[in-house]
């Protein structure tokens, strides 16, 4: 129901209108009867309401000096309509100026009442269709300049919007939250159900000041079902809690009737907003350089923790099996793996101690990796070692299979070192071409090829300038504007047809790629905007 306020000094007309009218039939509800402006502002400040009547001609406060006041200090942005004995144009210019939505003269008919009543739950609709698009940009905006201060390729206006929309305190850290699928056996929209589910749950939590925090997708990896949000020590303060209550409290919410675990890994804390690629970065490797199968359900990162026990292996044994690595020297790989696992022995490391130095010892070999070439993308390579090294969780695997990773991992630097073939790209621009509106993968690319995924991830964004997902979506989004130009079929369809069953994500994606929903692309491409 559309709440009115009924403003006028002569009372028979205030309760006149109040019953000649079914308001109810017509979707109003009266809110409040008021007799002056002045009354009217009073009631203003404590109620909101979506259509005002008045009169223009009152004692302490006129028609007029209450519609400014409204306007000027954005008392209320209800549809504001003068009832009027006078026909004076200079009445009504005053009106137009401040924003009147109509302005009616004395003595009032049913019948205009009626079709004022229509015009105005039109305007309405409409005010709602504009603001719900206008937060959608808005929020597409803030995700997408999000995800370049967390990748760390952030323009200055990206910074600007986001200190502009929010706020934060000296000690902030990106949560990167997961949800492990494991063995079970679901279908990849039931997961994503559960992944939309988990984002709802956390914008509710946080608020509506605050929702804008909470991302999905923010990894760009498809198969990580992900959900991400800044946190702020500020916010855990004004909740009474601490920093490892709230964040296990929000885990828990979000998390609660979810079928699947969800995890979280907190990367390093940083002081600004600005730095927050560094957190997000260190959220990552907290999650590709954990154990499998532990109890905890957060997890932290630290770049200082693996020199900070004690039980550390010796740097030169470490710097001397990453350059084994790096010439792929076999001999030396196995030699100096063999070293490894005779002084973790030698110094009787318990379970966490070994982890603490594998977990070291591979932030090191992907580090290895980013200087053959300084094009190559960090996670590509992360990814390559968690699935590689971590599968079969290496820290309490064999001496044989560590050394065997080390010796794969020898031959995969080399591969990096050599030119991809450029017929290879060819063929997967090929493949995005004839088969878009398919489930295709880069995974499944590379099996089709043979060649490593990774590899093949950070030569076609070395080729491309974008990563395949962002290729691929943007190929995507253009077919879907052609769709826009010349059909008629709905939004859900055309998504559809290029390849989207998520209609959500579908119109991020596209605001994201032409700045604006796929209904005002269409409607501008026929001149109605």
């Amino acid at each position: 129901m559309l709440k009115v306020l009924l403003v006028d000094d002569e009372k028979f007309i205030v309760q006149g209108l109040s019953v000649l009218i079914e308001w109810e039939s017509y979707g109003y509800e009266i809110a409040g009867m008021v007799y002056n402006g002045q009354e009217a502002v009073e009631f203003l400040e404590k109620n909101q309401v979506d259509l005002i009547l008045a009169d223009i001609k009152m004692p302490i406060m006129d028609g007029i000096c209450l519609l400014k006041k409204i306007r000027e200090e954005n008392l209320s942005d209800a549809f504001f309509v003068i009832l009027s004995g006078y026909g004076d144009f200079s009445y009504a210019q005053q009106a137009i100026k401040y924003k009147c939505t109509d302005y009616i003269l004395k003595p009032i008919q049913k019948q205009q009442i009626f079709e004022l009543l229509d015009q105005v739950k039109k305007m309405y609709s409409t005010r709602e269709e504009q603001e719900t698009e206008k937060q959608k940009m808005s929020r597409a905006y803030f995700v997408r300049y999000m995800q370049e201060l967390l990748l760390g390729r952030a323009e200055p206006e990206a910074l600007a919007y986001i200190s502009e929309k929010v706020s934060f305190s000296e000690n902030i850290r990106y949560i990167h939250m997961e949800l492990e699928t494991g063995e079970i056996r679901q279908e990849p929209q039931e997961i994503r159900n559960y992944q939309k589910a988990v984002y709802a749950a956390g914008r509710q939590y946080l608020g509506m000041e605050k929702e804008c925090l909470v991302f999905m997708d923010i990894a760009g990896r498809e198969e990580w079902y992900d959900i991400g949000f800044v946190y702020d020590e500020r916010t855990a303060r004004e909740s009474g809690m601490n920093e490892e209550e709230y964040l296990q409290h929000f885990l828990d919410v979000v998390s609660k009737n979810i079928p699947v675990r969800v995890m979280a890994y907190a990367g390093d804390t940083v002081n600004s907003i600005e730095d927050i690629s560094q957190s997000f970065r260190t959220a990552i490797m907290a999650k590709s350089f954990q154990k499998f199968n532990i109890e905890e359900s957060i997890l932290y990162y630290s770049e200082g923790r693996a020199e900070a026990g004690g039980g550390i292996l010796s740097r030169n044994i470490i710097e001397e099996l990453l350059k084994a690595v790096e010439e792929n020297d076999s001999r030396k790989i196995s030699e100096k793996s063999k070293l490894v696992y005779r002084e973790m022995k030698k110094h009787n490391m318990d379970s966490d101690m070994i982890q603490m130095n594998m977990n070291y010892l591979l932030v090191n070999l992907a580090h290895l990796g980013m200087a053959q070439d300084e094009s190559l993308n960090q996670n590509e390579i992360i990814q390559y070692i968690r699935e590689n090294a971590f599968e079969t969780n290496m820290a309490r695997s064999s001496q044989q299979n560590f050394e065997k990773f080390m010796q794969e991992y020898g031959e995969y630097l080399s591969e990096l070192r050599r030119n991809v073939s450029k017929g290879v790209l060819c063929n997967v621009e090929k493949e995005i071409k004839e088969h878009y509106q398919e489930n295709i993968t880069l995974k499944g690319l590379s099996q089709k090829y043979f060649i490593n995924s990774a590899y093949l991830g950070q030569m076609f964004r070395k080729q491309y300038g974008i990563s395949f997902k962002t290729y691929l979506n943007n190929y995507r989004i253009e077919k879907a504007a052609e769709y826009l130009l010349r059909t008629d079929d709905k939004i859900y369809l055309v998504a559809e047809k290029v390849g989207y069953h998520d209609l959500d994500y579908f119109i991020n994606k596209f605001i994201s790629v032409k700045g604006c929903t796929p209904t005002n692309y269409r409607k501008k491409s026929r001149g109605y905007l």
